[in-house]
């Protein structure tokens, strides 16, 4: 009996052992795939900002890629044109343009990548939706609002037609659509670009036509007066001081999305009172996020996660930038949003913006 009960008890301590070790090899594997936490500085375009405080972000961020992120507010055109980044991992703007600047300027940029999109849209009220309908300038189509003649609008604006005369007695002043400003706020800049190329007859601007584009741009700016330096100010003045104050404003598809499910009691009011329309062609708002060292190209490779985009999607509006992923409107709890968006015009090319954006601070 003893001759067996040693050599059992000698394989047993070998088996403790070998799973002892095995059982530290596995820690020593988890340890190492485990992403090392950074903490990555970014600028980054206010209209980002709720998602990126959104509590279910963070935690992904932080627990599945090792990220805290440290996000500034700044205005998309200031951050690449108007302020030191040599303490920022990442800038986040909200247009391609922007990247193209930072790059004129001898920015260096170690990686870039689209993660959203989101389109430009306008903004207004019912009564002023059914003016526009009435005057042929926008139709419904599927439950969504389209601007078919921008044309026409243009030309209302450039005319300095009244309210009043298209069948808005009740609304003081010039038809107008409200910006923030082109030379901070990448929401007033891709308008910029969008009027320049209305005004040029529905084709991109180029530096051969700019000249006949820019005066009359110029003009437009300069009747607005104060402009706001951030598209979540001015939607937020929208949305509380009523129709009189701005019966239409520039924004992202994706604002009125994210306020209504932060805002789930003004639902019925949103769905009664607020329309999104879609110009006739629209220009895309990407989301570049430039990594200026390794730290920023952590921060583009963790929003590619699957989770993170369709947080992206169903509770802040913003559609995927990244290849094969799909979003469906039907997630949503706002009504009017389209699957698709498909009239699209380039936005002028880098080299002319600037020069718009320096004949507007010229003034």
């Amino acid at each position: 009996m003893k001759k067996i009960v040693g050599p059992l008890i000698f394989v047993l301590v070998a088996l403790l052992v070998g799973v002892w070790q095995w059982m530290g090899k596995e820690d020593v594997i988890t340890k190492s795939e485990a992403p090392e936490t950074v903490t990555v500085a970014a600028y980054v375009g206010g209209e980002k900002m709720r998602y990126l405080q959104n509590p279910e972000v963070r935690e992904i961020l932080l627990k599945e890629h090792g990220v805290t992120l440290q996000a500034t507010k700044v205005g998309s055109i200031e951050m690449v044109t108007g302020l030191q980044t040599a303490s920022m991992d990442a800038l986040w703007p909200s247009n391609q343009i922007a990247v193209e600047m930072f790059k004129n300027r001898g920015g260096n940029v170690v990686a870039e990548q689209n993660v959203f999109n989101s389109p430009i849209v306008l903004y207004t009220f019912n009564i002023v939706a059914e003016a526009l309908i009435q005057q042929k300038i926008v139709e419904v189509k599927n439950g969504s609002y389209y601007v078919v003649d921008f044309l026409k609008l243009v030309d209302l604006i450039r005319a300095k037609k009244q309210w009043k005369e298209i069948g808005l007695p009740e609304l003081y002043g010039n038809v107008a659509i409200y910006s923030t400003d082109p030379r901070r706020s990448n929401s007033g800049n891709m308008f910029c670009g969008l009027l320049a190329n209305m005004i040029n007859g529905g084709a991109t601007v180029t530096a051969d036509t700019l000249g006949q584009v820019l005066p009359v741009l110029k003009d437009y700016f300069a009747s607005r007066g104060y402009m706001e330096h951030s598209s979540g100010d001015i939607f937020k003045n929208f949305i509380t001081t009523g129709v009189g104050a701005k019966p239409i404003i520039v924004g992202y598809e994706n604002q009125l999305v994210e306020f209504s499910l932060e805002n789930e009691k003004y639902i019925d009011y949103l769905k009664k009172e607020i329309r999104t329309l879609y110009p006739i062609p629209t220009v895309w708002s990407s989301h570049p996020i430039i990594a200026l060292n390794q730290k920023g190209k952590r921060l583009i490779d963790a929003f590619k996660d699957e989770r993170l985009q369709r947080i992206a999607w169903e509770t802040h509006g913003f559609r995927s930038g990244l290849m094969g992923v799909e979003n469906d409107p039907a997630v949503l709890k706002v009504t009017g949003i389209p699957k698709e968006i498909t009239a699209v015009v380039p936005m002028p090319q880098t080299a002319v913006m600037e020069r718009i954006l320096q004949a507007l601070e010229s003034d």
